[in-house]
């Protein structure tokens, strides 16, 4: 046991629960407005709510563990026993003066595919008053690592390797879909306070210490889950969670790369990522670059990009430090002038997913920026693409002319008409456009031909060959030249799952 946190874990998480420290229960205790104030940090808001029942048990908790106020001994005692309050007091996770306790802790749960999942981590500056994280400071639930749960497939796989664990989110979250998991990380109280998560939620993790891929060398795993140190800056180590040591968007090369390395065939690697946008360098490009020649199938998608001024006084907030301060633009300054040596501009970011297949095959990148809304799971998308993949990697023109389709549930056909300006009168269409509503929720042009094609297409009918036939004879078009402008586009439909060969879709 590597703290003894990880003993009064699971007690202190079936008090909680026993008392409805969880975010439904909260949500309905405080009210939705009052809930809210949680996200946006406004801890008088809470306070306020609960001022007519800080005797009342979960008012207790809500105090101490969640807006972090002094809250009576005699309270805390009664309500988490006195064994518990004096565990903590004495490893240095509360602090007492005048009889009065201030947890420094935080304590959050959240549901990931219907499971309640308990975190232990580092005190969150959102909600107390002129608190600046440490630099070993332990992440607990966040955006990111939200979104990474959101990216990563069910799949039941036997080995899964969760990379710069961190308090242990992913491989928590991973939990029944592996039989074996081992969460590393150079940071030794980030994994003491893992295998209290993974005490508190009785999930057996293998706690390995070591940086990056050290703890895991000559081992090959089914699935890598890695929320690395992205921060896109100078080589240096300002904050353990956050800053890899690495100059620019290194750390998730270096993950992708090593990463590689380290997969099984067939197994696939799901990380956060950032990439630097350089002067008179594309982008795609520059991530095509960190795979190699064969073996590989590449995806990253890009879901923001900022300029590198916003991005800067992003972090630099992060870290509680106000841009307006000395320190602030000093430290501005100094990241601006290392991007401008760098002859960097912006920063893009988001998923990285990328799967080892044959050797012997040439390595493909996909590299797509995918702005608009998205479903809030995508793990199946994602796992689905690369079955997607790998069928048009097997298929010449021929054999996907000759094949049988599958028209995706939920499709949209949009046709757009404007004015018509040429008539003078009524309207004229101008975009035919069809859209997925789930998953990446993907969207293309297409012309009528296409449009109507498609719309003939059945898994048990004919083939898209002849389909195109059909169509073609019907409305007096040459068919070897329709065959041929039909190929674009039915690959980018089926690579983006529009529309789904008939083979790879039995028994869903």
């Amino acid at each position: 046991m590597r703290s003894a946190l990880t003993e009064v874990s699971p007690r202190l998480v079936q008090i909680l629960e026993k008392e409805g420290f969880t975010p439904a229960t909260l949500q309905e205790y405080l009210g939705p407005a009052a809930y809210s104030s949680i996200a946006r940090g406004e801890p008088a808001s809470i306070l306020y709510t609960l001022r007519n029942r800080e005797a009342e048990p979960l008012a207790i908790l809500i105090r101490a563990f969640l807006v972090h106020t002094e809250v009576a001994r005699q309270q805390l005692d009664r309500v988490l026993t006195p064994q518990i309050v004096e565990t903590l007091l004495t490893l240095g996770m509360a602090q007492e003066k005048n009889s009065l306790v201030t947890i420094g802790f935080d304590i959050r749960s959240t549901l990931i595919d219907g499971r309640l999942i308990w975190i232990f981590s580092d005190l969150d500056a959102s909600l107390v008053a002129n608190h600046i994280p440490g630099k070993d400071h332990v992440l607990g639930i966040g955006a990111a690592s939200l979104s990474l749960l959101s990216a990563t497939p069910r799949t039941p796989v036997h080995t899964l390797l969760d990379l710069g664990s961190g308090s242990g989110i992913q491989a928590l979250g991973q939990a029944p879909h592996a039989h074996t998991i081992i969460a590393t990380d150079i940071h030794d109280r980030a994994l003491d306070f893992a295998e209290a998560n993974s005490a508190a939620n009785k999930v057996p993790l293998e706690i390995r210490s070591g940086s990056w891929f050290d703890p895991v060398a000559g081992e090959k795993f089914d699935r890598i889950v890695a929320n690395p140190p992205f921060v896109v800056g100078p080589p240096e180590i300002g904050h353990v969670y956050r800053d890899s040591g690495l100059d620019l968007d290194g750390a998730t090369e270096y993950v992708v790369r090593k990463g590689i390395d380290h997969l099984k065939e067939q197994g696939c690697l799901h990380a956060l990522g950032s990439w630097a946008y350089r002067e008179e360098e594309s982008v795609p490009a520059r991530v095509a670059s960190w795979i190699p020649e064969t073996g590989v199938s590449a995806w990253f998608i890009q879901r923001d990009t900022v300029d590198s001024i916003d991005y800067i006084n992003t972090w630099l907030r992060d870290e509680s430090i106000d841009p307006r301060s000395n320190e602030g633009a000093q430290r501005t300054q100094h990241w601006l002038q290392h991007f401008e040596h760098a002859q960097v501009t912006a920063i893009g970011f988001r998923f990285v997913a990328v799967k080892r297949i044959d050797d012997h095959l040439p390595s493909e990148v996909v590299f797509e920026h995918v702005s608009h809304p998205i479903d809030s799971y995508v793990g199946d998308e994602i796992q689905e693409h690369f079955v997607r993949m790998e069928w048009l990697r097997n298929k010449d023109a021929e054999a996907i002319l000759d094949a049988q389709y599958y028209l995706r549930p939920g499709v949209a056909k949009e046709d757009i008409s404007t004015t018509d300006i040429q008539a003078g009168m009524g309207f004229a269409s101008t975009v035919l456009r069809l859209t997925r509503t789930d998953g990446l929720r993907f969207s293309h042009e297409v012309d009528q031909h296409i449009a109507a094609i498609i719309a003939g297409l059945h898994p048990a009918g004919l083939s898209l060959r002849e389909v195109a036939e059909l169509y073609a004879f019907s409305n007096g078009l040459e068919e070897d030249s329709l065959y041929t402008e039909l190929i674009q586009p039915i690959v980018a439909l089926i690579q983006h799952g529009i529309i789904l060969p008939a083979d790879i879709t039995t028994g869903w």
